[in-house]
């Protein structure tokens, strides 16, 4: 199920304009490795998130080569630091290589393991958790991340809506994972969340 109309996708997206030439380095390898990124449309949505919360600190659960801490480390402030953690070690030092280029390495910390035990190895709060991860995994994500984001800070999920697999009965663990994850979000009382319906769903949980 397409959540978004692909004429409308293009037409949203024809609208940025494409002055970082490394975003756009990215974007194309995503294409060429069939490599699922955020995209620019949700990498916005990241960027506008984090400087209406006025983020510092920001722990990703699953960066990839680096694309959404990208836009991240893009919002934060001179001191500020994205924690990447990504499974693939060569994913990770790809990720380094677009931080170097960009100069946004001294903003950025690569983390190789499970983003869901690498989080016990960072201490403090968070301005916000982004999660992306394998989705089975989501509701032992949402179990570590719910109290390590500060008041007033955010939880940020991407693939909620699950290409509208998540309106399916099944047993597919994926889809369950996401399900029982969305469940836990909206039923726990510490947050005030929505779905954005942009690209694939974009979960966004507000700390109360």
């Amino acid at each position: 199920m397409e959540i978004v109309a692909k004429e409308i996708d293009r037409y949203i997206e024809g609208l940025y304009s494409k002055e970082d030439p490394i975003l756009q380095e990215m974007e194309r390898l995503g294409k060429v490795r069939n490599f699922p990124i955020v995209g620019p449309q949700v990498g916005r949505v990241l960027f506008i998130l984090a400087k209406l919360v006025n983020a510092k600190r920001v722990f990703e659960m699953g960066s990839g080569f680096g694309y959404s801490a990208y836009w991240f480390a893009k919002a934060l402030p001179i001191r500020g630091m994205v924690y990447q953690t990504e499974a693939s070690p060569q994913n990770s030092e790809l990720a380094k290589e677009f931080f170097t280029k960009a100069g946004l390495h001294k903003k950025t910390e690569f983390l190789v393991g499970d983003g869901v035990k690498l989080i016990d190895q960072v201490k403090g709060e968070f301005d916000i958790i982004f999660i992306d991860i394998n989705k089975l995994d989501y509701p032992k994500a949402f179990a570590k991340a719910k109290n390590r984001i500060r008041k007033g800070g955010l939880l940020l999920t991407d693939n909620l809506l699950w290409s509208g697999e998540v309106l399916e009965d099944t047993d597919d663990p994926d889809t369950c994972g996401i399900k029982e994850f969305t469940q836990l979000l909206f039923n726990d009382s510490a947050f005030f969340a929505t779905i954005l319906p942009i690209r694939d769903g974009v979960g966004v949980g507000y700390k109360l």
